[in-house]
């Protein structure tokens, strides 16, 4: 018998409240949306989601599953500490917790209450930018959404908890982070949104990218109006990302594949 026959999850819709069965739902759509737009990386990244009205936990992937496997009740349920709270039985295969997500979205969900999803990629084009001594360029309407992202220099595979304090510094009150020679890091207080700043950010680190490989001089805007295009992407601006896009984001997952509501 294979591994991928041994896979079998039991449901969690029987043990959770209404508001945590929605929560999954939409962190299951998430982690079948990022393998979609491809910014997966098969098993080693981590999206996490907070369960509304429940202080000190969050929700995260089982560590031995690819992002298109993912349903909502093969979730798990952690405390910042990363202990397993609660899980489906997954049989022979007992998965667990990856410790490096447990380090770097338990820093962020326990010091800033206002972040409901964290999404960690090492994505091809994230990657690429994350090696650049220039960074993310203000280049493109997109990039300038991210005019004031922040940087997190490298210091090995997240396993310390000592890391928690420089990664909550460098990204501050913002809404994403470059995690330098690594990935990327996008925060959001809803699952829609945080999903939306990061597929923006994988547009803006691609368009970056192909612009370079010309090899011709890149066009620069005059900076008061990078300035002021960055201001209109901002909250107190705009309607929050995600609100109209992420209702359509579900619709099409539903046309694919319902699969990851069970």
């Amino acid at each position: 018998m294979s591994d991928s026959d041994d896979l079998k999850v039991s449901s969690m819709k029987a043990h959770c409240s209404e508001v945590e069965w929605k929560a999954r739902i939409d962190l299951a759509a998430c982690y079948r949306l990022v393998e979609m737009y491809g910014m997966s990386d098969m098993m080693a990244n981590h999206i996490s989601a907070r369960i509304p009205g429940e202080e000190g936990t969050y929700l995260i992937n089982a560590y031995g599953m690819m992002y298109e496997e993912i349903t909502a009740s093969s979730l798990l349920k952690v405390d910042h500490d990363g202990n397993i709270l609660s899980k489906p039985d997954f049989g022979t295969l007992n998965y667990g917790i990856n410790k490096a997500g447990a380090v770097i979205h338990s820093a962020i969900h326990e010091a800033r209450p206002d972040v409901g999803c964290v999404i960690h990629t090492h994505s091809a084009a994230s990657m690429a930018v994350s090696t650049l001594e220039c960074g993310l360029l203000p280049i493109t309407q997109t990039a300038m959404r991210f005019l004031k992202i922040g940087y997190h220099d490298y210091r090995g595979v997240v396993l310390n908890v000592d890391e928690k304090a420089s990664i909550i510094e460098d990204l501050g009150s913002g809404e994403a982070l470059i995690l330098r020679n690594h990935g990327a890091i996008t925060v959001g207080r809803t699952v829609g949104e945080a999903f939306n700043w990061m597929h923006r950010l994988e547009l803006a680190c691609r368009s970056q990218l192909a612009a370079m490989a010309c090899n011709s001089p890149l066009v620069n805007v005059a900076q008061p109006v990078v300035e002021q295009t960055w201001n209109n992407y901002q909250p107190g601006t705009r309607r929050p990302y995600g609100l109209m896009e992420w209702p359509a984001l579900l619709r099409k997952l539903d046309r694919i594949d319902p699969g990851y509501k069970t």
